[in-house]
């Protein structure tokens, strides 16, 4: 039987995803948690499962590139979709911590009393049907599902059709189990086709999509961002700065910037561009940028002072410091790459962030309290740290728990999405027969029905 064409099949699913949705949404916290902790314990009894369709997914795609004379990338995409044991324990970890959270849906986030005696509460309710495209690996897909069921949502998830195999068998281990315990049937849905024409038509179902979530590089978010015709959560494109002041611990600050580059450089939240004031730029800068070079292997883009002050450094075995261009100051790099430049001050720091925004995370090392307020208040990004490094803009290090991802937007949340940012608020009020006034109905006429009472 021919497979149907893409659109009908995408607007098949979301047909059944908003039958579903108002059942899940009803679920209760037990429920929830009780689930979340049986697809754990499927997920660590189906280990053996999940390695041999991911030994499949490895096959396959070693085989696609045989005719590649780069092996380089052969093996580098082979590294980057094979999977191991530990892999599979931190996802249930991970579910394990999630079913651990607080459940957001129906927390009253604040209640008060009018003069007239109508009682007002706001009220967390679950945003509705959401759409995760991914590029990364299966702990994604899991975590993905897991937050969004969490927090009464349903997730229908598009994953890179290279894990293939890998999430059918970690999608049906999921479903089994959430079924056996109380979870109506479509709680999430894994797309499994490959084409790339499904994601294009989810992101352009605006009418069946409540939101849509972003995971992977900036080309999928670019194309996320411009072809939406529903809110994007999660939109974490932004820049990431650190401005080392001249009243600061510079091991201190060395350590904070090496942590914010290296700890994790593929993160959104690793350090794109390090701004120092030049009066400490000599005692700083040279044996930061060597470190950089030698022990971590970062190519270093640096500005015209930066360059002088450091020379043509002929470095052996790995990229030498070479000059930034212009656009270096408006790229997040996502990789071993830093861009580093002096500024005369604070001043010029605040205006070089705002001039090569946005800003998805900002650091500033210094003893100042002054100059710490200042940073702190004049930036504009999601996460604003004082000598901590940029990596902990995270849910985890926020105490939240798990997050979706990272949002640089001024709408809904900035920051981590996490459970609370993966609902939204509707006001609930208890009242005793309070009316909008001037009422419609004449006031004698009005008391005359309140006399004939009984």
């Amino acid at each position: 039987m021919p497979e149907l064409p893409v659109k009908l099949y995408i607007d098949k699913i979301l047909k059944e995803c908003r039958n579903t949705v108002r059942h899940l949404a009803l679920l209760s916290g037990p429920v929830k948690e009780k689930a979340l902790r049986a697809m754990a314990d499927r997920l660590a009894a189906d280990e053996d499962i999940i390695l041999a369709a991911n030994e499949k997914d490895v096959d396959a795609v070693g085989k696609s590139y045989e005719a590649d004379v780069m092996k380089d990338r052969m093996k580098a995409a082979v590294a980057r979709l094979r999977m191991t044991p530990d892999d599979i324990k931190e996802m249930v970890e991970r579910l394990r911590m999630i079913a651990d959270l607080p459940d957001p849906v129906g927390a009253v986030t604040s209640r008060w009393e009018r003069p007239d005696g109508l009682q007002v509460s706001r009220v967390r309710v679950p945003i509705g049907v959401i759409g995760v495209i991914s590029e990364l690996s299966p702990l994604i897909t899991v975590e993905s599902i897991a937050l969004c069921f969490k927090s009464g949502n349903l997730c229908v998830f598009r994953g890179a059709p290279e894990w293939g195999l890998t999430q059918q068998a970690i999608g049906t281990g999921l479903r089994e189990a959430a079924e056996a315990n109380g979870v109506p049937a479509g709680a999430w849905i894994i797309i499994d086709r490959p084409e790339k024409e499904v994601a294009v038509e989810l992101i352009r179902s605006g009418k069946s999509l409540d939101a849509i979530i972003p995971r992977g590089g900036a080309g999928l978010r670019k194309a996320v961002v411009e072809q939406a015709k529903m809110p994007v959560l999660c939109n974490d494109g932004g820049l990431t700065h650190m401005y080392v002041d001249a009243d600061t611990d510079m091991p201190m600050a060395q350590n904070v910037a090496i942590s914010s580059k290296v700890q994790k450089a593929i993160a959104s939240n690793s350090m794109d561009t390090l701004l120092v004031q030049q009066v400490i730029g000599r005692q700083f800068l040279p044996p930061l940028i060597n470190r950089l070079l030698e022990e971590f292997k970062v190519e270093v883009r640096a500005c015209p002072k930066t360059m002088a002050l450091m020379g043509q450094m002929a470095m052996t075995g790995h990229a030498s410091i070479i000059p930034a261009k212009e656009e270096d100051w408006q790229t997040q790099f996502q990789g071993p790459v830093l861009a580093v430049k002096m500024v005369a001050n604070l001043d010029e720091a605040l205006a070089h962030i705002v001039a090569h925004g946005p800003c998805l995370t900002a650091v500033i090392a210094t003893t100042s309290y002054e100059s710490a307020m200042r940073f702190t208040r004049e930036v504009d990004a999601s996460a604003v740290f004082v000598n901590a490094s940029s990596r902990l803009n995270a849910g985890d290090s926020y105490g939240m728990g798990a997050d979706i991802g990272l949002s640089g937007s001024r709408l809904h949340a900035k920051g981590p999405i996490g459970l609370e940012q993966l609902t939204c608020e509707k006001y609930v009020s208890f009242g005793s027969g309070q009316l909008r006034f001037p009422h419609p109905v004449p006031e004698t006429y009005f008391d005359a029905i309140m006399l004939k009472r009984p």
